[in-house]
């Protein structure tokens, strides 16, 4: 099922040959991956559309994947439709949470092929299902109307691979067996649902090197977060590197205590890859080992964990790595694309690599060599864990840029919307361990800011070379993170994928001697005890390591039980990333107010918003056909945050 809606300005004006031709010629003006370049910089030169008629903007046409009407009530639930579409050779490709893929007619919006890997799926199988994009790999040895000289690659929430024919979506059959790879998960899965797939690919030469999504708070003993790497073709492992040293020779090793390393499980690459080609150096942002909120079972600093990893592209040999939380027990991952840079430095231009962090903290390093850019100091943080655990003494901090989240919370930051909300939400804080970030787990219940929600997430950063500014959007409200002592019983529950904002999510951890219960600090009304704007979008001056501006980022009138003034000012909760263009424009949606906007890079201000009929929990893309520019994001909202659900993609243009 799938419908569309063709605005009257874009009717045909061009032949699909002439179409074709533009834009498998004109490659400065596609999106070949899903940030733009595989350097993670989500920026377009594109400048059609700009500061002085963004105004304009109107919606081109709208496509419906038919996923909700297919899946039914339960996995509607349960889905997010985070993917962003890439354009290659004439066709707009993009995945659903439960794995098809479709392209669709850039200029139009009309389907050209689908392909769909599943039968009907048993909602007991899938939780939180989640496609944030595709790939596409152009074999240099095909000849030209060879079947898959280009192919379309992706992975699922079932922890498969397909390779696809790009012109028509069929199934690559020297790839695997019959166009798919069953990824080995390298032990028993507690359930179908443990491991997935949920960000596009690296492309490196001939290799698809992917990342895997693992079940959160499970159990201490949880699968590999390997990163494998597949050969295009064939399907064929090509090599694998698993961010938990297993092997005692590795320098690594010795940050693992007890032998932990040998049974511990996740350090995962969840979120994008970034690829510099012309030095063949993939670079990973890896996760925390699990399970997320006790570590008394993995002592030491536990590296490759809560690392950018720098890794030889072609052999998935290590060439540098910098850890950015020691022994995280606050669920702080890598949680976003590392962005590739050259960096203005004295006059000349220095290869870079940002690194983005929930913290809010800001990382910049040397891309050859790993060296910071700005200086990083280990500082003294708050001990005092649970029972059992162990805890770092120091944490890495970076000098500049300075933080773009609230680093620790008190009872003199509590906000209400009346002083007897701010009074009882002052009065929870004063009942619970607070303190500055880092300020371990307990059993009374921990404030934790930021939360693991972010500071920054998976939307990343946006890059602006020109400016040397980067773009990001960042959460601000805390959490109570609560361990509560194992009363019998080692069986695993819930994910942490499943996390209600709204109420306390009880996390497993199975092996360890305490669960985990993770709750939004908010007062009595439900409203977040944290000061707003609790979503904001901010601009990063790399020249000199400075915030250049920050703005709120969503209104939160469509949240609020009954209408307020100021509530356009508050910024909501949100997951997607920004993108940055030519014409002075960075567009968002992401917020829970179910928006997308378009901000002046210069100033921060909001040139353009347009109510969308779902939550963009994604992030947006450009292109242009003929010169005329299109900004598209899918609209399906976040299971996570409670997103509007739906199965739209929309495309705006100029009239």
């Amino acid at each position: 099922m799938s419908t569309r809606r063709c605005h009257a300005s874009t009717s045909p004006w061009l032949s699909a040959a002439a179409l074709l031709l533009l834009a498998s010629t004109a490659g400065a003006q596609d999106w070949p991956y899903y940030s733009g370049d595989q350097a993670g910089t989500k920026y377009s030169a594109l400048a059609e559309i700009n500061r002085a008629n963004v105004h304009g903007l109107t919606v081109a046409w709208t496509y419906r994947t038919g996923e909700l009407a297919r899946r039914g009530p339960e996995l509607e639930r349960n889905q997010s439709f985070q993917s962003t579409p890439i354009l290659v050779d004439g066709l707009l490709v993009l995945c659903t949470p439960f794995g098809r893929a479709v392209a669709l007619d850039p200029v139009d919006g009309s389907e050209r092929w689908v392909f769909e890997p599943n039968g009907p799926i048993d909602p007991r199988d899938v939780i939180g299902p989640k496609c944030r994009g595709v790939a596409a790999w152009l074999d240099p040895e095909a000849a030209p109307a060879a079947p898959c000289r280009r192919r379309i690659i992706y992975g699922t929430w079932d922890f498969r691979v397909f390779a696809l024919d790009a012109r028509n979506g069929r199934r690559c059959r020297d790839f695997g067996r019959n166009g798919a790879v069953v990824l080995d998960p390298g032990k028993k899965l507690l359930t179908r649902r443990e491991l997935q797939i949920g960000s596009p690919p690296a492309i490196a030469g001939d290799l698809a090197i992917f990342g895997s999504l693992v079940m959160d708070g499970l159990r201490a003993d949880g699968p590999s977060g390997k990163v494998r790497a597949l050969d295009l073709r064939s399907g064929a492992l090509r090599w694998e590197f698993d961010p938990i040293p297993r092997a005692a020779t590795d320098p690594a090793a010795a940050t693992w205590g007890a032998g932990s390393a040998a049974h511990t499980g996740h350090a995962n690459v969840w979120s994008m890859i970034a690829v510099d080609e012309a030095r063949d150096l993939v670079f990973l942002p890896t996760t925390s080992p699990g399970p997320d909120f006790f570590g008394g079972l993995r002592p030491g600093e536990n590296r490759y964990a809560n690392s950018l990893v720098a890794l030889r592209a072609s052999t998935g040999e290590l060439v540098w790595h910098r850890q950015l939380v020691h022994h995280d027990v606050w669920d702080y991952d890598l949680p976003a694309q590392p962005i590739l840079i050259e960096l203005r430095r004295d006059g000349r231009l220095i290869p870079a690599v940002v690194q983005l962090t929930k913290q809010g903290l800001v990382f910049v390093f040397d891309r050859v060599t790993g060296e910071p850019l700005f200086p990083i100091e280990e500082r003294l943080v708050p001990q005092d864990g649970v029972a059992g655990e162990w805890l770092s003494p120091t944490q890495p901090f970076p000098v500049a840029p300075p933080p773009l989240v609230a680093q620790g919370f008190t009872p003199e930051d509590a906000w209400g919307f009346t002083p007897l909300d701010r009074w009882l939400c002052r009065r929870r804080v004063a009942a619970l361990r607070y303190g500055p970030i880092y300020t371990p787990p307990s059993l009374q219940g921990t404030v934790q800011m930021p939360s693991a929600g972010g500071g920054a997430n998976w939307g990343g950063g946006a890059w602006d070379a020109a400016r040397q500014l980067l773009i990001v959007p960042t959460a601000h409200f805390a959490t109570v993170l609560r361990l509560v002592p194992r009363t019998g019983g080692t069986a695993a529950g819930e994910s942490y994928e499943r996390f209600d904002i709204g109420a306390e999510m009880s996390v497993a951890q199975a092996g360890t001697p305490y669960e985990a219960r993770v709750q939004l600090l908010s007062s009595p009304l439900g409203v977040p005890c944290s000061p707003p704007p609790w979503g904001r979008l901010a601009a990063v001056d790399l020249d000199n390591g400075t915030i250049r501006w920050q703005v709120p980022l969503g209104s939160a009138k469509k949240l609020a039980p009954i209408p307020l003034p100021g509530l356009g000012r508050l910024g909501t909760p949100h997951a997607g990333g920004a993108i940055a263009t030519g014409g002075g424009l960075a567009f968002i949606a992401a917020t829970l107010d179910d928006r997308i906007r378009a901000f002046d890079i210069d100033s921060g201000a909001v040139l353009w918003e347009h109510e969308l009929p779902a939550g963009g929990q994604a992030t947006p893309m450009t292109y242009a056909i003929g010169g005329r520019q299109f900004v598209v994001i899918a609209a399906g909202g976040h299971a996570l945050y409670q997103g509007t659900p739906g199965d739209y993609v929309i495309a705006f243009t100029l009239p």
